[in-house]
């Protein structure tokens, strides 16, 4: 093959990578810039999870107890990380159906953009906002006595862990916007991400709950998660003894990446498919 006919097939090709890399940092820095504009929602989101952590550690954590020992707010840290994580993909969804019912997204679909570019872009976005909330409860619960008594690689790796469930579930949060009618009906939804996290190992072990109640917790993508942080953290685990939760390091990699193969497909398909 000659030097012409190489460039001829590839040129095309590096040219819509090039575009859906632009598409994608151009909603991006459209989602963060609303964070400038709108302070108070951030304010909001990065709030919220230092209040939670007063309120689960200080007054409901001498109520508490680890099976096999432990101190409460050692075991809880990691439980409030994987929370605050989990209960991020509302605000993409009602990110997305705000945009929906402004008509910002029929402008963006009539335009010559990657049908991909608003998911990811939107995605890219919440994610940097997933590593300021993270910095921020991991401020907190030092500033509380909370310690990680595993190595620097250990603790990268479990915050390495807990991105990795965010970034899973913005794809989730990404459909759900596209799915409901109003942000009225998107508020609903809390109904269903509160279950989620609170039927989990995140604030009490499932050996603790009723056998069939601790079952669906074990099983839980967000229990997975919260039991390798605190394998890799140092901190309490109260495994009891399953098989899911004897393997959480294994599941905590296979859970997300089951959930993105399932709902990014599914966010771009929507997001094509929705009547101009």
């Amino acid at each position: 093959m000659t030097v012409l006919e190489l460039n001829a097939r590839t040129g095309p090709e590096r040219s819509r990578a090039h575009w859906l890399l632009a598409d994608c940092w151009n909603i991006t820095r459209r989602s963060l810039a609303h964070y400038q504009r709108q302070p108070l929602a951030i304010v909001w989101q990065l709030g919220f999870p230092i209040v939670s952590v007063l309120l689960y550690g200080y007054v409901f954590g001498s109520a508490m107890k680890v099976p096999g020992g432990g101190d409460y707010r050692e075991f809880l840290m990691p439980g409030m990380f994987a929370t605050t994580m989990t209960m991020g993909f509302m605000n993409t969804a009602m990110a997305v159906v705000t945009d929906a019912g402004k008509g910002v997204i029929d402008r963006f679909r009539s335009m010559p953009m990657a049908p991909s570019a608003v998911a990811v872009g939107r995605g890219a976005a919440d994610l940097v906002v997933a590593c300021a909330e993270l910095t921020i409860l991991a401020l907190t619960a030092l500033a509380i006595g909370w310690r990680a008594g595993g190595g620097p690689l250990e603790a990268a790796g479990a915050f390495g862990l807990l991105l990795l469930l965010r970034f899973s579930l913005i794809w989730v949060g990404v459909w759900l916007g596209l799915m409901v009618p109003t942000p009225e009906s998107a508020g609903g939804l809390y109904a269903v991400a509160f279950p989620v996290t609170m039927i989990s190992s995140a604030l009490v072990a499932p050996s603790l709950m009723p056998g069939w109640l601790g079952t669906a917790a074990a099983w839980n993508p967000v229990s997975s998660t919260v039991t390798a942080a605190r394998e890799l953290f140092g901190n309490p685990v109260a495994s009891g003894g399953t098989w899911v939760e004897e393997h959480a390091l294994l599941m905590a990699l296979v859970w997300p990446l089951v959930i993105t193969l399932v709902f990014l497909p599914l966010a771009v398909r929507r997001f094509q498919r929705l009547s101009r």
